[in-house]
């Protein structure tokens, strides 16, 4: 029997009000938890702690080809870590320092040790070198810096332009003189709570997480311990993790999806984490099974990685059953499910520095998350509104904001509502940067929102959809490249020719790829020379893969209009008219029709 077109939307009605219920209900649970935790004051250490004490031989963090480390061992390690900086630093609550680490135990426990102190610990890529890396500790304003002998190399590189008076702290490896040994100075503490006379509080910053924000260089986010801790409810409430639950973790520890989904259920709800230090496709269901991961994380990229390996029997007889990350595109979203047998695919959407986060609890395939019709609009903690082109907000005739209709793509916000944990606005280190990200007046005088810069669009259902990222900044590798950076390493090789750069499309790849554009009408730029400072100044996913030289570019008020343009004709040779070339090893080479077809393809290695 065949169900006619209002018996279908009848039936679609009634399961999406369903969901919407489900959603609502795993929702007021998670914010009563949230709630209790802040009329308590309580911290991330705090809670760890008393997980700790309930179950110190339970598991932790399992590290591939590495070991387990229980909430003993975290809780061990995490105390003489930080009397090591009591004794050597005198640090207090509200003093900074960087960690500059791996994927690894080690990570965690550092910033846990300085979170007891009520210390503020920048969690800063592991991938950076020279300026962005400098950068990175300067504006922090950090008192001491963690990092482990694998990268000793990348502080040696700008040691000579650190300040004075921070002190290094290295762990495993030969260190350079002036360095402190972490580990040897750990073995002298006991491994005892530090003591501590000025007690962290719950709205106290935990860490920095740093973000590329939309220009410039990376720029350091306000996590406090009041968000940390609302990262763990909505993990374990929305996603319905229970006790028997084990998450795979390969994304990097310096992010939010890494740093703090990927390790929040650990420390705070006993729901082990298994960490690799870097993610490997060949090696993904593989580990599943090894450890028994039960829920596993991922990023767009890593899913078109995944579907690229050849098939394996492991990739259908493991137990994950939930998959939670971002960036999973619609065109390979049920391919993903049918091929690996995973039952629950939840995408999430958010900003480290923002306060418009939402999630899809309810396998809604492409969506985001979505508005519950059953709750008033003007109830919505979250908005689309109209925007032009270029991401400024369109406002009516009575000079508020215009919400979206549906099936209207539109500028995504989050409404400001200070002393709400889901709601507040914490920004960046840099209130500067911080105030760019709020606009004024959005509904009524008064009030104010969080504009992501991302286009979003909602069904008729309320289903949330990603369409696009506005502003200077696109994302490759799982990364956000803000391109006034790629644009200021460039510029030592150019000779003050003028340069853009921009995010372009690949067919069969996640985000965008980094394309630059030159002003060389006399076609002497050494590409040579481009391609070694590019090298020497960028982490890998941040390099420009493209170039397209031309006689001069638009430098005027229509600016981003052009790069849009820009980014819309590609790299094409049958379309664009001008030299183009693409970043093979360490040269440039000109981009023939050959070329470009393999490249769309698939048939180049990106």
């Amino acid at each position: 029997m065949f169900l006619n077109e209002p018996y279908l939307h009848i039936a679609s009605f009634y399961a999406v009000t369903s969901q919407r219920r489900r959603f609502l209900w795993r929702y007021a649970n998670a914010m009563v938890r949230s709630k209790r935790w802040g009329r308590h004051n309580n911290t991330v250490a705090e809670l760890f702690t008393q997980r700790a004490e309930m179950d110190p031989t339970a598991p932790c963090f399992i590290v591939v080809d590495d070991r387990t480390w229980t909430f003993g061992d975290m809780a061990e390690s995490s105390n003489r870590v930080a009397r090591v900086v009591q004794e050597h630093v005198g640090l207090k609550r509200g003093d900074v320092v960087c960690v500059f680490m791996p994927n690894c135990a080690e990570f965690v426990y550092t910033w846990l040790g300085m979170a007891k102190l009520g210390a503020v610990s920048a969690l800063i890529n592991s991938n950076l070198r020279h300026k962005p890396l400098l950068h990175c500790i300067q504006v922090a304003k950090a008192k001491a810096l963690f990092f482990t002998g694998d990268l000793s190399t990348s502080i040696a590189e700008i040691r000579s332009q650190l300040p004075e008076d921070l002190k290094l702290f290295q762990l495993y490896g030969d260190k350079a003189p002036g360095v402190v040994d972490l580990g040897e100075e750990m073995k002298k503490q006991p491994s005892t709570y530090p003591v501590v006379t000025d007690k962290p509080q719950y709205k106290d910053t935990l860490l920095y997480i740093y973000t590329s924000g939309t220009t410039g260089m990376p720029k350091a986010a306000l996590l406090p311990n009041s968000k940390y801790l609302l990262v763990v409810v909505a993990t374990v409430h929305m996603l319905g993790l229970n006790k028997k639950d084990r998450l795979y973790n390969t994304l990097p520890l310096y992010h939010t999806a890494g740093g703090v989904v990927g390790t929040g259920a650990a420390l705070v709800d006993g729901i082990p984490t298994i960490l690799r230090t870097k993610f490997s496709a060949s090696n993904y269901w593989k580990d599943c099974i090894k450890f028994n991961a039960t829920v596993a994380q991922y990023i767009g990229e890593m899913c078109r990685y995944l579907l690229a390996q050849p098939p394996r029997p492991e990739e259908s007889i493991h137990n994950v059953r939930i998959m939670v990350g971002n960036g999973m595109r619609p065109a390979v979203w049920q391919q993903f499910v049918d091929r690996f047998k995973v039952i629950q695919i939840n995408e999430i959407y958010g900003a480290t520095e923002g306060n418009a986060n939402i999630i899809n609890v309810d396998n809604t395939v492409g969506a985001v998350g979505f508005l519950p019709k059953l709750v008033p609009t003007s109830l919505h903690p979250i908005a689309l509104v109209k925007s032009d082109e270029q991401g400024n907000l369109v406002r009516g005739v009575d000079g508020y904001c215009i919400r979206c209709l549906p099936n209207e793509p539109g500028m995504f916000i989050g409404l400001i509502a200070q002393g709400n944990a889901s709601r507040e606005y914490h920004g960046y280190v840099d209130k500067n940067d911080s105030n760019k990200k709020l606009v004024r007046d959005v509904f009524c005088k008064g009030d104010a929102a969080f504009v992501s810069g991302d286009i979003l669009v909602a069904d008729d259902f309320g289903y949330l959809y990603f369409r696009d990222r506005t502003g200077d900044t696109y994302k490759w590798k799982g990364e956000n490249v803000a391109t006034a950076e790629v644009e200021d390493a460039m510029e030592p090789a150019l000779n003050q020719k003028s340069c853009i750069v921009y995010g372009v499309s690949i067919p069969q790849t996640e985000g965008r790829v980094g394309m630059a554009a030159i002003a060389d009408p006399k076609r002497d730029v050494d590409m040579t020379r481009l391609a070694k400072e590019i090298d020497n100044s960028l982490p890998a996913y941040a390099r420009p893969l493209f170039l397209r030289i031309m006689n001069d570019i638009d430098m005027t008020g229509t600016f981003k209009l052009k790069k849009l343009q820009y980014q819309k004709e590609g790299f094409d040779p049958d379309v664009i008219k001008d030299p183009l070339y693409f970043r093979q090893g360490k040269e440039f080479v000109p981009i023939t029709a050959q070329l470009f077809t393999d490249i769309c393809n698939g048939r180049v290695k990106l």
